[in-house]
């Protein structure tokens, strides 16, 4: 004898075990969905490991997406109970909202995120006074490796933000920073030689030291540009002499260069201008003190031509 399943009737029977043992269904959902879930992401990573392809953006968005299916399964099974309790809590309503805004205000920033897009997961972005690279994001908070300001390395430290920030803050995409940045310092002298006479000498020693980077600072730059839409970035270094409020001599120096070297550069145009410097000063105490040697010794000729003179006239 021949056994016949009729579809309709094992899903009205899966429909009744499910509809009688919830609990016992939101569980194996529950395992089932999640191990799927994993199953998907790691076979993603795998494969973008092989490739050689940075998916971490579109990783955690599959990780989110998929987050979000378990909970509206588990809301289509227990939705008759959810119902029950929505319309037993319904007076309760504005409390709960006033109690859960800071989490309803996170949930409306992640939705602004999905829409807007104003980063990746993978960009370096600045919110507020911080600054990082995003390595992971949900609906309640966007977590960042921290990098530090002044030599753009990273600090060790993870920063989470709520979302909520990403519509009442300022949100600063630095992603095109992470490999050339305009960087810019000063060099604090005493006004005691010509900075100006320095300057031709330092120049080319300061273009010299960007000399090696200059083709891939070149298509970074048009990167840049053709993304902004702007022109604004100048790949020889620019040097600016300028006097400030205690009266020193204030030497600016700005170039457009690798973030990792920045540093090593600004040390060794450092170098270079101080080496140029104390020379400088070297060569004019050297230019005073043959200068006052010289005028000593026209005061002893003066001198001694007049004793000279005057030795006949005290004889007679």
């Amino acid at each position: 004898m021949e056994i016949v399943i009729d579809p309709k009737q094992l899903w009205n029977q899966l429909i009744a075990f499910a509809s009688e043992y919830k609990l016992l269904t939101s569980l194996l959902l529950l395992i089932v969905l999640h191990f799927i879930k994993k199953g998907v992401l790691l076979l993603i990573r795998r494969i973008s490991s092989q490739r050689g392809e940075d998916r971490r953006n579109q990783i955690n968005i599959l990780e989110q997406l998929g987050n979000a299916f378990i909970i509206i399964v588990l809301m289509m099974v227990w939705s008759s109970e959810i119902q029950t309790l929505a319309i037993s809590i319904a007076a309760f309503m504005v409390a709960i909202v006033l109690a859960t805004r800071e989490f309803i205000q996170c949930f409306m920033g992640f939705i602004y995120y999905l829409g807007a897009r104003p980063f990746r997961v993978g960009d370096w972005i600045q919110m507020n006074t911080i600054i990082g690279e995003v390595v992971e994001m949900d609906w309640a908070k966007t977590a960042l490796l921290e990098v530090d300001p002044e030599s753009f390395n990273y600090t060790g430290k993870h920063v989470y933000v709520p979302n909520s920030q990403l519509v009442t803050q300022t949100v600063r995409n630095l992603n095109f920073m992470r490999r050339y940045r305009l960087h810019s310092f000063e060099i604090v002298n005493e006004p005691t030689v010509n900075a100006y006479s320095l300057l031709p000498a330092f120049h080319a020693r300061a273009q010299a030291h960007c000399e090696y980077f200059r083709d891939v600072a070149e298509r970074y730059k048009g990167l840049i540009e053709r993304h902004l839409e702007q022109e604004f970035i100048r790949i020889d270094p620019e040097v600016e002499i300028k006097t400030n409020e205690l009266a020193k001599v204030v030497v600016k120096v700005s170039l457009f260069c690798p973030t990792a070297e920045a540093h090593e550069l600004e040390h060794k145009m450092c170098s270079d201008w101080l080496s140029l410097w104390f020379r400088a000063q070297k060569e004019e105490q050297t230019m005073l003190m043959q200068q006052q040697s010289e005028h000593n010794n026209a005061n002893l000729q003066a001198s001694a031509t007049t004793e000279q003179r005057s030795t006949p006239s005290t004889g007679m």
